[in-house]
């Protein structure tokens, strides 16, 4: 697997599930999934220097509640490499939000541990986390089976704003709550997108499977998508994931900017990001 990174091995970008069709679940009862997935130019950094003992420190805007102990994917990475490494995690990622945040920081770990030790990550990276083999690759993508079939995606740069309103969406109640598991898989092959109306346009024939439970669990998720879609030049608003996170796209990034800005003043207690996916 190609590791790739947008600012160095340490970065782990926020993950948008643009589209997020559940298409089945397996007999071990893990679901099939069919998504665009994006990364932002936002994210958590995550510095390592080797150790005799493994650690984890935890600080920055969005540390509290984070566990620095064995339940972090971090120190399960870097125990699935079998290294030992003293690690510092500056949080930006709000946790539980649907963004991938514990997921790309496993990724930046074994991206770090394999830059120092000169071994390569595990095989079968999916075994830590579904979302963990994109996270790696940290570049758009369709990507299907639970999670471990990749397919690089030429997509162009997407101007949008991440909202979180800081409430925490429980992923395994989110998939009980699906109405169905078979759901429809997007077209195969997808179609080449030469600018972001394009690519706008198809990602709004498609959907989130997860969004209809999620809303039902948080209901807060339907003040932010209304909030998203009333910003000037929102050309779609979405959940990602399994919430509570929600973006909205744009064609400009200076609209995108300026609706950030607007929304940022309208509603304090949320986390907002205007940011750029790719």
């Amino acid at each position: 697997m190609t590791l790739l990174s947008k600012t160095g091995p340490g970065f782990a970008p926020a993950k948008i599930n643009l589209t997020l069709h559940v298409t089945g679940q397996r007999g071990d009862g893990f679901h099939l999934l069919d998504s665009i997935v994006a990364f932002a130019d936002v994210g958590d950094r995550l510095s390592a220097r080797p150790a005799p003992v493994p650690s984890l420190r935890v600080h920055g805007p969005m540390a509290a509640g984070v566990p620095e102990d064995g339940r972090n994917l971090v120190l399960k990475a870097a125990a699935a490499m079998g290294a030992s490494a003293a690690f510092t995690l500056e949080k930006h990622l709000p946790a539980a939000a649907g963004i991938g945040g514990g997921s790309s920081d496993a990724a930046a770990a074994l991206r770090l541990l394999s830059a120092m030790t000169g071994q390569s990550p595990p095989d079968h990276p999916e075994v830590l986390g579904a979302d963990i083999p994109v996270c790696l690759m940290a570049r758009a993508a369709r990507m299907r089976g639970i999670g471990e079939v990749l397919s690089p995606l030429a997509l162009p740069p997407l101007p949008a704003v991440l909202v979180n309103p800081r409430v925490e969406v429980p992923t395994g109640a989110v998939f009980a709550g699906l109405a169905r598991k078979d759901n429809a898989p997007m077209p195969d092959p997808l179609p080449t997108f030469d600018d972001p109306r394009q690519a706008i346009a198809f990602l709004a024939t498609q959907r989130n499977d997860l969004e209809p439970p999620a809303r039902q669990a948080q209901p807060v998720i339907d003040e932010v998508l209304t909030a998203l879609r009333a910003l000037p030049g929102a050309a779609l608003a979405r959940m990602s994931g399994s919430g509570a996170t929600c973006f909205a796209l744009f064609e400009r990034p200076d609209d995108a900017t300026e609706a950030a800005r607007l929304l940022a003043a309208a509603h304090t207690g949320w986390w907002i990001a205007p940011t750029c996916l790719s």
